[in-house]
C-alpha cells in the first residue's frame, strides 16, 4: 500500500490536499516529511503537565495550522479543539483530546516516515 493510501486509510483527506498542492504529489509527500520534526518540536503534552499553557496554546495553534494545511484531519480537528480548550482555560478537558489524538498522531507520523525508506 502506497502512502496516500496509508494515509486515507487513517482518516486524512489526501485528495483535499492534492488540490491544494495542485496535483502535485511530490510535494505533498515531501511537505509531510517535515512533519514529524514540527510535531516533535511542537509537543503539547510535556507543556500541558508544566502548566505551561501560553506555549501549549501556541504549539497546538502552529500545529493546528500545519495538519490543516497537510489535510490531515483527524489531527487538524484535534488540534482546533484543543486550542479551543486551551483558550478556555479547560486545561484537564484539552489533555483528554490530545492523550486521544497522539497514538493517531504517532500512526502517521509512523506511516510517514516508513515511506522515507
Amino acid at each position: 500500500m502506497d502512502l496516500i493510501n496509508e494515509l486515507e486509510a487513517l482518516g486524512v483527506n489526501t485528495q483535499e490536499a492534492l488540490r491544494r498542492f495542485s496535483g502535485n504529489s511530490a510535494l505533498y509527500v515531501k511537505m509531510l516529511g517535515k512533519l514529524t520534526a514540527a510535531a516533535n518540536d511542537l509537543e503539547v503534552m510535556p507543556c500541558i503537565e508544566k502548566e505551561d499553557y501560553e506555549t501549549a496554546v501556541t504549539n497546538a495553534h502552529t500545529l493546528k495550522g500545519v495538519t490543516g494545511n497537510l489535510s490531515l484531519t483527524p489531527l487538524y480537528n484535534a488540534y482546533t479543539d484543543i486550542t479551543n480548550l486551551l483558550r478556555e482555560q479547560k486545561y484537564g478537558d484539552a489533555k483528554s483530546v490530545l492523550e486521544k489524538i497522539l497514538p493517531v498522531q504517532s500512526d502517521i507520523l509512523e506511516c510517514i516516515e516508513k515511506s522515507k525508506s
